[in-house]
């Protein structure tokens, strides 16, 4: 009697021991059976913050970490059967996707030949061309901003809508003194970085000077803007094939891709059919 009474005390100690939550030396916090430790938050506190801001941001992480827990806990207590059922399913369908996309990707990215050669974009930028209209206005342009005081004002100004290629000594020279300065005018560039460049030039008077060939001299206060235009195309035009040319590669390779995947899906399936991984019953 008093051996089966000595064993059942305990065996009533050993299961309050085994059902009690065990508090590790090295946790910090304690939700229900939930230990949040001092490994969780190593890496929470940058280096060099200080002693109050770092008690500041540990206290944070505890405090929404119990949240979470305590959250969590109570939606699996209260939600329906139903619910958890129809989240569960979504979850694990989301955890599908990202595991198959994550491994896709990286086969691809070691796979997908990423050169692109100036052949294929022009041959597909001709088969193509309609479906790549301007949004806004393109203009080709050079300028220059400078001083009116400029003691070799006529002749920069002479020579600059002249232009010459020839003359870099010359630009050289002279563009240290210049605000700011642009020559090159064989790239498109859209209205809202004309804007930027060019204050003087506005949605009101932009008619005036953007024109194909126009020359302009434009003072604002103490400075001068010397400006010439060399081509300009308007809004739902073709675009032209040098400002496209980093679209174009993007789309080119995006279709490899795309290409890529389609194969390796149908490899990967014919691969499980011919071994017997997968079959259909019927």
């Amino acid at each position: 009697m008093i051996r089966n009474s000595l064993f059942l005390f305990i065996l009533t100690v050993c299961s309050c021991n085994y059902f009690k939550p065990q508090q590790n030396t090295q946790s910090i916090a304690r939700v229900g059976k939930n230990y949040l430790y001092k490994s969780d938050i190593t890496t929470l506190v940058p280096k060099g913050t200080s002693k109050e801001d770092s008690i500041l941001l540990v206290r944070d992480f505890i405090d929404r970490w119990a949240s979470q827990k305590l959250l969590i806990e109570a939606a699996e207590r209260n939600l329906s059967e139903t619910k958890k059922k129809e989240y569960n399913a979504i979850i694990k369908q989301f955890k599908i996707d990202l595991y198959t996309r994550a491994y896709i990707e990286e086969v691809v990215k070691s796979t997908v030949d990423t050169l692109v050669s100036q052949e294929e974009l022009k041959k597909y930028y001709k088969e193509n061309k309609e479906n790549f209209k301007t949004n806004g206005t393109l203009v080709r342009l050079r300028y220059i901003n400078m001083s009116k005081s400029n003691p070799r004002f006529e002749t920069i100004r002479s020579k600059f809508f002249d232009y010459n290629k020839k003359d870099k000594k010359f630009w050289s020279t002279y563009a240290l003194q210049f605000n700011s300065f642009a020559f090159n005018d064989s790239a498109w560039v859209d209205m809202i970085q004309v804007y930027e460049k060019l204050p003087v030039i506005n949605p009101d008077n932009r008619e005036d000077y953007i024109q194909s060939g126009k020359r302009a001299q434009i003072q604002d206060k103490d400075n001068v803007y010397l400006i010439k235009i060399t081509n300009v195309i308007d809004k739902n035009q073709v675009s032209p094939f040098d400002y496209i040319k980093p679209t174009l590669k993007e789309v080119i390779l995006n279709k490899r891709k795309l290409e890529l995947i389609k194969k390796f899906e149908k490899d990967i399936t014919d691969d499980a059919i011919k071994n017997n991984d997968y079959e259909i019953y019927k």
